[in-house]
């Protein structure tokens, strides 16, 4: 492999990171086990050998083990790598959201600790908060910034009314959404709105929970503490009706010799120069697997057959359940 990823700027903002970055959560949280941390480390090491220079954690991961394991594994490359985390939620065991001024100050203080960083890269507001104005939260954020604690800022599931609010207040560098081939909703005003205004586009989910890998099937079950257990698009009668997305990537993956989650990421990655997907994983083969997609080239003439055939298949199952799917604010 290849080991120069190349890299890209997200936005106008000149935050260069590489072209695909590594999404941490699921070596703490979220898929039911917290992964081995000598493991883990060792996993965050080779990313950063391969040319990865871009990590994504949060408070709320764990709560609080994630951005701690990432700072132990990343303390030898500080300054070499960009760390981004978010804030905005409650973690006293409420699930609601939290973007009070003061409570995004006294996050900053605290993941800066766990981070074992002067200064965090990129601090995303998890969720709008609907409770606290997004110029105040725009405000607070721009404050950390002047006071050398907080580099750029971020928004995470946020709809185009509140991005050009925020962006009015501090300029958004990043908005992490979920975007794939098959959650492509963030087309149609998300990503004319970051173009416009110069933000830089991080797609979190972009293998599609694991399903584009072309790894899951009807007969796929997830542990009871694992949270695509709750996934409708990931139940078993909906896993066979979206099989028809993978046997697409499977079609073209096949035909260029490479793997359906190389040809997904490297979908992604033609969209827009500046979009650079986070795909996360536990797994040395799987990290090794998704950064080859960097080397992936997509003719305009099989991007055009991916756009044609994909828009033909209708995604069954919502990408979220009830509960959460009220934390995705427009």
């Amino acid at each position: 492999m290849n080991t120069k990823i190349p890299t890209r700027k997200l936005g106008k903002s000149n935050l260069e990171v590489s072209a695909l970055g590594l999404g941490c959560m699921g070596m703490s949280f979220g898929y039911g086990t917290i992964a081995d941390k000598k493991e883990m480390i060792a996993l965050i090491h080779k990313a950063v050998e391969s040319g990865v220079t871009f990590f994504d954690t949060a408070e709320v991961y764990g709560p609080f083990i994630n951005e701690e394991l990432v700072g132990e594994a990343l303390a030898p490359f500080r300054g070499k790598v960009v760390i981004a985390t978010k804030f905005g939620f409650d973690t006293t065991g409420a699930s609601a959201l939290d973007s009070r001024p003061e409570h995004i100050k006294q996050v900053a203080e605290a993941s800066l600790k766990r981070l074992r960083v002067e200064v965090i890269d990129l601090f995303y507001q998890h969720r709008v908060d609907l409770n606290v104005p997004i110029e105040d939260v725009a405000g607070a954020v721009k404050d950390l910034i002047k006071e050398g604690k907080v580099k750029h800022f971020g928004l995470s599931e946020a709809g185009v009314k509140i991005i050009r609010r925020a962006h009015a207040v501090q300029p958004v560098t990043a908005l992490q959404s979920e975007y794939s081939l098959w959650w492509r909703e963030p087309e149609t005003e998300i990503i004319p709105t970051l173009e416009e205004l110069g933000i830089g586009f991080v797609p979190f989910s972009p293998l599609g929970k694991g399903f584009l890998t072309g790894k899951m099937d009807q007969n796929t079950t997830f542990d009871s503490k694992d949270f695509r257990s709750t996934v409708p698009r990931l139940s078993p009668e909906n896993l066979k009706a979206n099989q028809a997305f993978v046997d697409l990537l499977i079609q073209v993956a096949k035909r260029k010799n490479v793997t359906p989650a190389q040809i997904a990421l490297a979908w992604l990655l033609a969209q827009k120069p500046w979009i650079v997907p986070i795909p996360g994983t536990t797994k040395m083969h799987r990290l090794i697997e998704n950064l080859g997609a960097t080397n992936v080239e997509l003719t305009s003439g099989e991007l055009q057959e991916i756009n044609t055939a994909s828009s033909k298949i209708k995604v069954q199952g919502d990408r979220y359940s009830g509960g959460s799917a009220k934390l995705i604010n427009r």
